[in-house]
């Protein structure tokens, strides 16, 4: 079996970028079935776009009349995996799929598989663009309309590349802590961990780290940022580390895909620790956001939605995942299994999930105020001082989102 591996970058500062690891050649895996269907024609100037069978757009679905880009391109912070499902969900039939650029094209589709009117391009991220950060990418290259967002790099980059989160694709964050229980059968949580010398590996930079050893949860004296995203070090420990991951990946991928681990393991949620920020946030420029918003009114609820019916049946879009992944074949690695086991990782975690109201994708600027009270003073002691005033405003806007649409409702 081969080893699949994400983890947090120490290239990009606040913990958003994830190194790719070295990787056994890739598991052969099922191709997405053909689905037939037609392209969307847009309309000109006002005229409302038709579907390929010459019906009308429904007025709720019409991006090309509310002034989107012809080709709404989104660039995402990863290769494809299902925490990206949501977004995945977007593409119509038949995707083109561009293995040099690490991209994929499609009519963009709301709810039932309705034509929008205009293209969706997803590309990915990671080893993809450099290990760059997804803010950097935003304002490099004015193609980019969206891209993913964490509440910790807009914190960071608040004075320089100010970016604004729209839709919370995640309610949590997966990033974790994880552990053998075998060798550690004290352990339930990280604070468990800091009551030990237990070395923990993880990537030099993150900013959670900061916050954990800030707080005390876990001492400086037993952190370790040498972690380089494969489990080497921790199998050569036999199992005494505790080492970083991703709750929907690690997990299932070390116990299932490691040949030379292959036990279970436990974890906790960094989010449960009290650092709960937002993570693969949908954003845009700050400067570019009024320009958009007649095209965001309209977007934005689309992939509300999207998310709400990836969630409530994930495995075509699943398969096109893998398909991508298998595709694009740059050493990172993805199996039906762990994409099945990551939707269900995210639903039972409550990773994808409404949160404290109704409504999917809201931000609580409470838990925003919290973290630019963390993470402000640890940025400015680093000498990259934030905004003057940071506020949650000025991260997040919930005004596109349609209160109605839910996981629940």
């Amino acid at each position: 079996m081969t080893v699949s591996s994400r983890s947090i970058s120490g290239i990009a500062r606040l913990g958003r970028g994830r190194l790719v690891a070295a990787t056994a050649a890739a598991a052969t895996v099922a191709l997405v079935a053909a689905a037939c269907g037609g392209s969307t024609t847009g309309g000109t100037g006002g005229t409302p776009a038709t579907s390929a069978g010459g019906a009308a757009v429904p007025a709720q679905y019409d991006l090309k009349a509310a002034g989107c880009p012809s080709t709404i391109v989104l660039q995402t912070d990863w290769n494809p995996e299902s925490e990206h499902g949501g977004q995945y969900q977007l593409l119509g039939p038949n995707p083109s799929i561009d293995t040099k650029k690490k991209s994929v094209t499609g009519e963009l589709v709301a709810h039932g598989g309705v034509d929008t009117g205009v293209k969706l391009q997803i590309r990915a991220g990671g080893p993809a663009i450099g290990f760059q950060t997804v803010t950097s990418q935003l304002y490099a290259d004015d193609s980019i309309t969206l891209g993913y967002v964490s509440t910790d790099e807009q914190i960071q980059l608040s004075k320089t590349q100010p970016t604004v989160a729209l839709l919370a694709g995640l309610e949590k964050s997966p990033q974790m802590i994880q552990w053998d229980p075998a060798t550690h059968p004290d352990f339930t949580t990280i604070a468990d961990i800091g009551k030990t010398d237990t070395k923990v590996l993880y990537f030099q930079g993150a900013a959670y780290m900061d916050y954990l050893t800030g707080k005390g949860i876990l001492k400086k004296s037993q952190i370790d940022g040498s972690y380089d995203g494969t489990p080497t070090n921790f199998v050569a420990s036999g199992g005494k580390y505790a080492v970083q991951g991703f709750a929907t990946s690690e997990p299932y991928t070390w116990s299932h895909e490691v040949r030379s681990w292959d036990k279970p393991l436990k974890y906790q949620l960094i989010a449960d620790t009290g650092f709960n920020f937002y993570q693969q946030a949908i954003g845009v420029r700050a400067d570019k956001e009024a320009a958009l918003k007649p095209c965001l009114t309209k977007l934005i609820p689309i992939m509300q939605q999207a998310i709400v019916d990836f969630v409530g049946s994930p495995g075509a879009t699943n398969k096109l995942i893998v398909d991508l992944v298998n595709k694009y074949n740059n050493g990172w690695t993805y199996s039906d299994g762990v994409a099945d086991y990551a939707v269900s990782t995210m639903k039972s975690l409550g990773i994808i999930g409404d949160g404290s109201t109704p409504t999917l994708g809201d931000f609580d600027t409470t838990r925003v105020q919290g973290l630019i009270g963390i993470l402000a003073p640890i940025y400015d002691s680093e000498g990259k001082p934030t905004k003057t005033g940071l506020a949650p405003s000025d991260l997040v806007d919930n005004s596109f989102l349609d209160t109605k649409i839910g996981l629940t409702s």
